[in-house]
């Protein structure tokens, strides 16, 4: 089955996101496995260390030469290390050396193995942090004397690891803006379109309407039938309320404070004499005022929009009803039919521009119903229920008026 436009979107969308997703978690893998690389070397260097501990007591028990020589080069294999925080303590938690951490007070340099009170403390903490840790080297100076060498990450280490979340939160950032981006770009191009194609339909219609008005003038004078006067000039004032709601759609209209209800109960009377006889239209109005600020021939509009799509969706029969309410300080009318539905993957895609069911639809009434009530009364259109072979409801929110308006 040929796809339209808005599933072909829509598979491009998934397509876009499950890609940018595939390059996340591949770029969120090769960063892990950096960083377990570098955790890896780094406690190859800390068993290197652990091992001249050993050394070094090894050697301070044994006499000669030979000790005296490598003790030097087994001091420097400690001296080195410039970058990973260590801990090293006795069998029972005495502190006997520290490296690399920031403390709280210099170290004394005449006596560097003094430990004040103050960075006792301090490093006291960073033990029971390492602790829960598996960062910990188990080091047998003899058979009754072990030491512990507890050592953290680098800052270098702690930097990459820090490094997937910022490149996720980044590449997330750019999607995001670029998404934003396009979407702002094409709601800006379809709000031009509109704006254009509207004020051109207006003045397009503008002078045909005006001749036909001179010429019921001129039936009249030539006593033409009154009732066929009368008929063809309802139909002329429809041709100018049309080109009217044109012109509105192209420009900010102008929003006065009216009763919902009126405005609701007049659409609907239009329509009750242009529908089938075996459709049933109910209008249920809200027992006193819904006072909404409201350009009323447009909300007429949206309201004869909604009436034709349930009369279309029923395909000749079944019965159509009208509910007016309030809701809090938000006033809603409901628009139900018995007809065909909406299948739910559709429910939001019924307003986009050019989506239609019919062969010969334009697919343009819900898109111009939604632009009016959401961009020029401020309130929300929406399909509220929709069941295959049950019906559809669609429904409008809008604000109600403050007393002062």
């Amino acid at each position: 089955m040929k796809m339209n436009i808005y599933e072909i979107r829509r598979f491009g969308v998934v397509a876009f996101l499950v890609i940018s997703l595939a390059l996340v978690a591949f770029f969120l893998y090769v960063s892990n496995n950096i960083v377990n690389d570098l955790a890896v070397q780094e406690r190859e260097r800390m068993q290197i260390w652990a091992d001249a501990t050993k050394q070094i007591a090894d050697l301070g028990r044994d006499d000669g030469e030979a000790s005296e020589e490598n003790i030097d080069f087994l001091f420097s294999i400690i001296e080195r290390n410039h970058t990973i925080p260590v801990v090293l303590t006795d069998d029972e938690g005495n502190i006997l050396l520290h490296r690399n951490f920031d403390l709280p007070e210099p170290v004394d340099s005449l006596s560097p193995y003094l430990i004040s009170p103050v960075n006792e403390a301090f490093l006291r903490g960073k033990l029971s942090r390492l602790r829960n840790r598996s960062n910990v080297i188990h080091i047998i100076i003899s058979p009754d004397n072990f030491q512990y060498l507890y050592y953290d990450d680098s800052k270098l280490l702690r930097r990459l690891s820090y490094y997937p979340y910022i490149q996720l939160f980044v590449m997330l950032a750019f999607i995001f803006v670029v998404y934003y981006a396009v979407s702002s770009t094409k709601r800006a191009e379809q709000n031009k379109v509109w704006v254009g194609l509207s004020k051109e339909t207006a003045h397009q219609l503008g002078t045909p309407i005006s001749s036909l008005m001179a010429w019921m003038e001129l039936l009249q004078s030539m006593g033409v039938d009154p009732d066929m006067v009368r008929e063809m000039d309802k139909d002329v004032n429809r041709l100018s309320t049309i080109a009217s709601r044109f012109s509105k759609i192209g420009s900010k209209p102008q929003m006065e404070v009216d009763d919902l209800n009126k405005v609701v109960a007049k659409a609907s009377s239009y329509m009750a004499t242009r529908i089938s006889s075996r459709i049933s239209l109910t209008v249920n109005l809200s027992p006193g005022e819904l006072s909404v600020r409201l350009s009323a021939p447009l909300l007429e509009w949206v309201m004869e929009n909604l009436i034709k799509n349930a009369v279309d969706a029923m395909e000749g029969s079944g019965s159509i009803t009208i509910e007016t309410g309030r809701d809090g300080q938000k006033a809603h009318v409901t628009v139900t039919d018995t007809g065909k539905g909406i299948s739910r993957k559709n429910q939001k895609t019924v307003f986009n521009p050019g989506y239609t069911t019919k062969k010969r639809g334009w697919g343009l009434g819900l898109t111009l119903a939604k632009r009016i009530i959401e961009q020029y009364h401020s309130g929300r259109i929406f399909v509220s229920r929709s069941e295959p072979g049950v019906g559809t409801t669609f429904a409008i929110d809008l604000p109600l008026a403050s007393a002062g308006e």
